[in-house]
């Protein structure tokens, strides 16, 4: 059939179905999963909502209502089922055998989001093995659901083979993929190593997701990086150089975002990933200050901080998107800086404010550097802030700002 004639796959129509047991906001998880969806590239036809003390083990919902929602899957002809939760694999199967149609759970959702949108060859082998992780666990007894795989949502990544494929194939690639990141992770670590020799400190932007992580990278740095309206648009960290008003270079790092639930495979798997908040000197925790929900995406962001061991380490609260927020005046929390990365305003203060977060590594010195020294100089113009400078007899006369290294540096050349 010419190319012409090929008709465009219509997405698929999917049912969204939360189980509310009161544990968390039922309604904003189901908005959140309804953006995922779109994120996804589906259509959300619908939502079916059953309140209970806790999920049923069997089917997670009540029998009687798994029915009644199989009824409305025919009737409203839904290729796709979502659960807002991380079913079991009894579960899962189970509710494959009630309904007409596919079900995935939440977490096989953003794993599918990730598959998608990984660019690095590290993205794809982090995804790859998260994906693994959680299907591992889900291969007995999913013969009848293979068989319904046709592509659509959830199916994106390894792949049908290795769906198929038995427990110890996968584990040998589980093996296999853990080898290949802990090389590049060691590679990782010692780029780390070296900015910290080189005494430049290091900045991580994190946050929740499509909160203008990338954006503000930008702004700063001209990265040239993928910044969209979109849920996960960055998974691959990007770092920069950036100087600040008090001359010293700190390289930024843009980090994958964060979301509710975020799945504990996909933590894991973006372990290296994340360790550059880990390492850094200080945390920017990104907000949309437009999001209702944003004192909840800050807390979020927060509790993910502290479940990587961030506690120690400088979190400075931005709120981004302040060019959204008609009524800023009455909202702002002083402990919050409160920026736009799409306009620039507000974007010196929070230069000013990572500047005072770092750690006083800095010395103002009084210099005398011979006339041989000249690329010296240049370095010290480049990397410091310099306060005065004019040439003497002996060579050139420089009060300067220094960080570590240059004052190791320039050591016999003070002279106040």
């Amino acid at each position: 059939m010419p190319l012409h004639e090929i008709e465009e796959q219509a997405p698929e129509r999917v049912l969204l179905v939360s189980v509310d047991t009161g544990e968390f906001d039922a309604e904003v998880s189901l908005a959140e999963l309804a953006e995922l969806t779109a994120t996804a590239g589906a259509e959300v036809v619908g939502t079916a909502t059953q309140k209970k003390e806790a999920p049923d083990k069997a089917t997670c919902l009540g029998s009687g209502r798994a029915q009644e929602i199989a009824l409305q899957c025919e009737a409203e002809d839904i290729d796709l089922v979502i659960m807002d939760r991380e079913l079991s694999p009894t579960q899962l199967r189970n509710l494959e055998e009630i309904f007409p149609c596919r079900v995935i759970d939440r977490t096989a959702l953003i794993l599918d989001i990730f598959a998608g949108r990984a660019r690095s060859a590290e993205g794809r082998l982090q995804v790859e093995l998260a994906q693994l992780q959680y299907r591992l666990p889900r291969l007995a007894g999913q013969g009848t659901a293979l068989s319904r795989l046709g592509g659509g949502i959830g199916t994106r990544g390894p792949g049908e083979t290795q769906l198929e494929s038995d427990r110890r194939h996968i584990r040998r690639r589980i093996g296999a993929i853990r080898e290949q990141l802990a090389k590049v992770e060691s590679q990782r670590k010692l780029r780390r190593d070296r900015r910290r020799k080189d005494g430049i400190p290091t900045v991580a932007i994190v946050g929740y997701t499509n909160a203008g992580k990338s954006t503000l990278l930008n702004r700063l740095t001209d990265a040239g990086v993928l910044a969209e309206n979109k849920l996960f648009a960055t998974l691959d960290p990007t770092a920069r150089a950036l100087r600040l008003p008090d001359g010293r270079e700190i390289m930024l790092v843009d980090t994958v975002g964060f979301v509710r639930r975020l799945p504990h495979q996909l933590v894991q798997a973006f372990h290296s990933t994340l360790e550059e908040a880990v390492g850094a000197d200080v945390i920017l925790n990104i907000c949309d200050a437009s999001s209702p929900h944003a004192a909840e995406h800050l807390q979020v962001t927060g509790d993910l901080l502290n479940e990587l061991g961030c506690g120690d380490t400088p979190v400075l609260q931005v709120m981004n998107k302040c060019d959204l927020v008609p009524d800023l005046a009455e909202q702002i929390d002083r402990r919050c800086l409160y920026i736009s990365a799409a306009t620039g305003a507000s974007i010196p203060e929070l230069l000013q404010a990572v500047a005072l977060a770092l750690p006083p590594d800095r010395r103002k010195v009084k210099l005398l550097l011979p006339f041989s020294k000249g690329a010296l100089a240049e370095q010290c113009r480049r990397e410091g802030s310099v306060e005065h400078e004019e040439y003497v007899p002996a060579g050139l006369s420089m009060t300067v700002t220094l960080g570590a290294r240059l004052l190791n540096e320039t050591a016999e050349y003070v002279v106040e």
